[in-house]
This record gives structure tokens, sequence and C-alpha cells, in this order.
């Protein structure tokens, strides 16, 4: 039976949709028609979801998302992380390869999307590793992972340190037209490293690591990207001195995208306290004024995304000390509510966090979604923009808790997620 989404205001930035209207949902699952014209008078016999209101999105694309399949599934699997992705709008996610066994041959992504077919509810959209069991020596093989349906290339957590490596992952990825994702951390620089290099590091009697510890990845990558012209993404940005180098390299005209975390969006250093271990993240959280700049960079289009960067952790590997817990926050269910906390206090516009969340992501990693317009999947977030509400761990979906804001205060909720027009959640 066909449905109709009818009174909400539809932002869809690919379009260049901002208006009161409607969505028309096909039989099958498939947006039939968008716009003013959509209305309760004009759409026939078909279910109506009254949204006056409330804010219609494309379901959000959450661009960096540890699964926990294969072995962690004592962390999260694959039903829990699409319970806790539906419940905070988000209809597609791309998973990192960090699994056991690590996703690094077409036999062990093969199980992967098989498994994922059979107990995912939302899209999942893999990465494969960039190199042999993440140990950034052996490259793996782009062509055929590629063709298996791997949507780009990464080693999660790790960053490929060898020069000569990275040289040679730049040279095949350009051949093989694939994207290569790196998350920019020197090893030897970050080394025993757990918070932010400063004052609060030093208060806290911990290790620290130093900004230039990305810097010196971003340039080296970026070099070398002038001379292949790969498709390159940077995964998660810490420091506002980052966005130098970017928009040095972009007035190069040298093409690339990049990405940050909601967690460096709205925390920094300070909020860790008195050793909060569920604010060890890596990149760690920076500065206040870094985290300021990382805003102006979404705000003026120098970052292209915002993830969630879901790393769950059971609670065994977070109640040690800082210095010894797992890092990782659990974030895909208030991913989108804390992102519009920085269109709450001002900082960023509604379209611009919209496009960061679905047109942008979809673009990068190649996925069909991320837009509204005729003929498109029918995944659908609306949104109660003012509804107010407060994070608690005991009513987490995802299987681990872990989260980085508990008691937070958000205003902005979930009310309704469509996938392929089918309506999955419901407040």
């Amino acid at each position: 039976m066909k449905s109709a989404i009818i009174n909400a205001r539809i932002i869809d930035t690919k379009n260049d949709i901002d208006e009161v209207g409607g969505i028309l949902i096909d039989e099958k699952g498939f947006v039939e028609a968008i716009g003013k014209e959509v209305t309760k008078n004009n759409v026939g016999d078909v279910k109506i979801y009254d949204c006056a209101n409330k804010i219609a999105i494309p379901g959000v694309i959450d661009g960096r998302v540890f699964a926990g399949e294969p072995g962690f599934e004592y962390k999260e699997n694959y039903r829990t992380l699409s319970q806790a992705a539906i419940s905070g709008g988000v209809t597609s996610v791309v998973t990192m390869p960090n699994t056991d066994p690590v996703i690094d041959d077409v036999s062990t992504f093969d199980f992967i999307k098989r498994r994922a077919r059979d107990k995912s509810l939302i899209k999942i959209h893999s990465l494969a590793s960039l190199t042999k069991n993440l140990d950034g020596n052996e490259i793996t093989e782009f062509g055929l992972l590629k063709l298996s349906g791997a949507v780009g290339f990464t080693d999660g957590i790790k960053c490929v340190q060898s020069n000569n490596v990275m040289d040679k992952i730049f040279n095949y990825a350009k051949n093989q037209n694939a994207l290569i994702v790196q998350m920019p951390q020197d090893n030897e620089l970050s080394k025993n490293g757990v918070i932010n290099e400063g004052l609060i590091a030093t208060k806290l009697g911990l290790k620290g690591i130093p900004d230039y510890a990305e810097h010196v990845v971003i340039e080296r990558d970026l070099r070398l990207l002038s001379q292949y012209k790969s498709k390159y993404h940077i995964a998660l940005l810490s420091s506002g001195k980052s966005l130098e180098i970017i928009n040095e390299w972009k007035s190069k005209n040298i093409d690339f995208t990049t990405g940050v975390s909601i967690n460096h969006l709205s925390l920094n250093e300070n909020d860790i306290g008195e050793f909060r271990t569920f604010l060890k993240l890596s990149p760690p959280l920076r500065t206040e004024q870094d985290r300021l700049d990382l805003i102006k960079g979404v705000k003026n289009g120098t970052i292209d995304i915002i993830v969630s960067d879901h790393k769950p952790e059971d609670e065994e590997s977070k109640r040690l000390t800082f210095q010894k817990c797992a890092t990782g926050s659990s974030g895909i269910e208030t991913f989108l509510s804390l992102a519009l906390e920085q269109y709450h206090n001002g900082n960023l516009e509604l379209k611009t966090i919209v496009k960061a969340i679905t047109e942008n992501p979809a673009k990068i990693f190649g996925i069909n979604a991320g837009s509204l317009e005729k003929g498109m999947p029918a995944d659908i977030a609306v949104i109660d923009l003012e509804k107010p509400w407060v994070v608690k761990r005991d009513q987490m979906q995802s299987k681990s808790k872990n989260t980085a804001i508990e008691d937070k205060k958000l205003q902005g909720k979930v009310e309704k997620t469509f996938l392929n027009g089918k309506l999955v959640f419901e407040l």
C-alpha cells in the first residue's frame, strides 16, 4: 500500500528543497512525489502520516561506525546496531574493517555482506582494510574487494605509517578508482598518549598526544595525493591547525574530502574532568579553540561530513584506569540530536548539518541515498526539532552503553524513521 508523509518541512539539500509539503511513497518503497503538491486531498487512498510542525530529511548516513561483527558481538551486533541506528534516524552506515577476522580479503568481505543482509535492519556499506591484518605493510586486493562491494579502504583506527606503503596505496588506488580513508595519527608522536597534550594532560599526569601527530600525516598524504590524484578522505579531524593545512592544499586544486566526529564538535578536553573514561577518544578531545575551529570548518565547507564515530565498548573495557581503558564512545542513536545542538546554539544552519549527514556522505562513499528525489528509496527521518530529552544510558538501544554524553540535555528528537518506505521506528 502507498503511504504519504504530509505537512512536514522537507529539507533535501541535494535538490535544494526546503519547504512545507509532503512525500508520497509507492508500494515498493520508493519516493513517487515530493513537494507542496503532496497533500491529504490529492494522494488518494493511502496511509497518511501527518507530520505537522516536524522536519523530514533523508535518512541519516553515518560515515564511521564500528559494527562489532564478526568477533566483537559482545560489544555490538547488527541487530542492536540497527535498533540504535533507527532510533536516531540513521538508515545507512559505513562500517570499519577492524573486526576479527579483519576484513582484508574477498571471502571475509562476502561473509560480512551476507551476515549484514540477514541480520541487519539498516543498510550496511562496508569498508575493507588498506593493508593485510591492518599491519601497515602489505596492500589488500583493492580491485577484487571493490568488485565485491567495498565502498572504500581504510585501516580504521590505525594509520598507515610507512611512506613507501602509502605511496603504493595511492598509486594502486588511482588505478582501481578506489577510495582511501585515512585516520591521521603518527604512531611515534602519539605513542602511549591518551589525551590531548597540554595543561590538562599535565594536571592529570597523563601522557599527551600532540596535535602535530595529526598534521604530519595529513601533510604527507596530501603531498602524495598531489602526485597521484587518487580518491582520498581524511576520516577524523581534531585540530584547528589541521584545517590550515587542508585549506592550503585545497588552494592548489587538490581534490579530497574530510570528516569530523560529532564528539569533537560538542566536547573538549575539559569535559574529561577527573578521568572520565567514557570521554577517552581517538583522536583525543582537544582544546575549546580547536572545537570552535572545527565548527567553523563545517560551516565554511572545509569539513565535508559529520560522523558519530560509533565505537561501542563493553563495560569491562571502560571501567579501567584512563591510561589502560579502551578508546571510543557509543553514539549512533544520539548522533543527530547532538548535531542539532549546533543549530540550536546558532553555530550552524540546519541545512549545513543536514548536508553533512546526508548528501555529502552519500557522494563520498557512492551510496544510493542522501536525497528524497523521485525514484530514490524512501529512507526518511522525521524530527521534532524542539523536543527536549535527556541521554540516559539505561535507555540506550546499543548493546554497549559507553556514551560520552550521559545525562546531557538535548533538544531535538527523531519521531519516526522510514526505511524503504516502511515505518521502522516511532517514538
